[in-house]
C-alpha cells in the first residue's frame, strides 16, 4: 500500500507543478481521495493555501500563478482583463498604481469561491464578458485575435485581454472605478492599435456607454486608426448619457464628461 501511495506521490509531482494549485475537485479526478490527500498534507507532501486547495511545498503563490492554474490546470474559462491585462502588455505608465491591486478577470461563469480567500495582498474582481461582449469568450478571443497568451510562470502561458480589448474593459469601469485622466492619458499613447480588432470589438461591444466613449477619446488623440473605423456598422443607442454629476454634454455623443477634459486637445 505504502509504494503504490509513494507511486501516485510521483505522479502528482509530475501533474502539478510546482508553485500552481489545484482543487478538491481536480485531485479527486486524478485519483487522489479524501484520506490520501490529508495524508499527504499530514507528511509535508502538499500544503492547502486555504481550504479545498492543495499545492507543493515549494514555490511561493502569486498572482500570476493563481491565474494559469485556473486557466490550464483547472480549465476554467477565465481571463486577464482591463487593466491589469494593460499592466502586463506594458501600458502601466499611463496608469497610477492605485488600482494595481486588483486583478480583473473577464469569463463566462463565476470564478470558485475560494479565490477570494487566497493568502494574496491582490484581490481578484470578476467581470461577466457576455454583459460587455455579445460572443466574444476565451476560444472565439483567441481566433479574432482579441484576446493573446504571454508568458507566464512555470512556463505555461497567461491568456489576457489584447490592448484593444483591454481599452474596452477599462472604458466600461469609467466613472465610477477608474479616471477620466488617466484613461486619456492611455488613449494618447495607443497610436498602433489593430482597427480590425477595434472594429470586431466595436460591432460585438453592447454597452453604449463604453462605444461613445470609445469615440470620444479618440476623436480627442485623433490616432491613425481612427480614420479605419467604419462608424456605419456600429450602434451608438439613442438619448444622454449622464456620466460625470455637473460634467458637460458632449453635443455629439451625449454624455456628460470634466470640464477640463471636454476641450479638444
Amino acid at each position: 500500500m505504502a509504494e503504490r501511495n509513494y507511486g501516485k506521490l510521483n505522479q502528482l509531482e509530475r501533474a502539478l507543478p510546482e508553485g500552481l494549485l489545484v482543487d478538491a475537485g481536480w485531485m479527486e479526478r486524478h485519483g487522489y481521495s479524501t484520506s490520501l490527500r490529508s495524508q499527504y498534507v499530514s507528511a509535508g507532501w502538499l500544503v492547502q493555501p486555504v481550504r479545498g486547495t492543495y499545492k507543493r511545498p515549494l514555490g511561493e503563490l502569486s498572482w500570476q500563478k493563481v491565474v494559469v492554474s485556473l486557466q490550464t490546470l483547472l480549465g476554467r474559462d477565465l481571463t486577464i482583463g482591463g487593466r491589469a491585462a494593460l499592466d502586463l502588455q506594458g501600458f502601466s505608465h499611463y496608469l497610477s498604481a492605485s488600482g494595481s491591486s486588483t486583478i480583473h478577470l473577464y469569463g463566462i461563469q463565476t470564478p470558485p469561491g475560494w479565490l477570494a480567500k487566497l493568502p494574496l495582498k491582490e484581490r481578484f474582481r470578476f467581470h461577466r464578458t457576455q454583459v460587455l461582449f455579445r460572443s466574444l469568450a476565451t476560444a472565439e478571443g483567441l481566433q479574432d485575435g482579441t484576446l493573446r497568451q504571454l508568458p507566464g510562470p512555470s512556463e505555461w502561458p497567461l491568456t489576457v485581454s489584447t490592448p484593444e480589448r483591454a481599452l474596452f474593459e477599462l472604458l466600461d469601469e469609467l466613472p465610477k472605478n477608474e479616471s477620466f485622466h488617466q484613461v486619456d492619458m492611455l488613449v494618447e499613447g495607443l497610436r498602433t492599435l489593430s482597427p480590425r480588432r477595434l472594429q470586431t470589438l466595436l460591432v460585438e461591444c453592447r454597452s453604449v456607454k463604453v462605444k461613445r466613449l470609445f469615440f470620444w477619446f479618440a476623436e480627442r488623440h485623433q490616432p491613425t486608426w481612427l480614420k479605419q473605423i467604419d462608424r456605419a456598422l456600429v450602434d451608438l443607442g439613442t438619448g444622454k448619457r449622464m456620466l460625470v454629476k455637473g460634467g458637460k454634454l458632449d453635443p455629439q455623443y451625449l454624455i456628460t464628461v470634466p470640464d477640463d477634459l471636454n476641450a479638444p486637445v
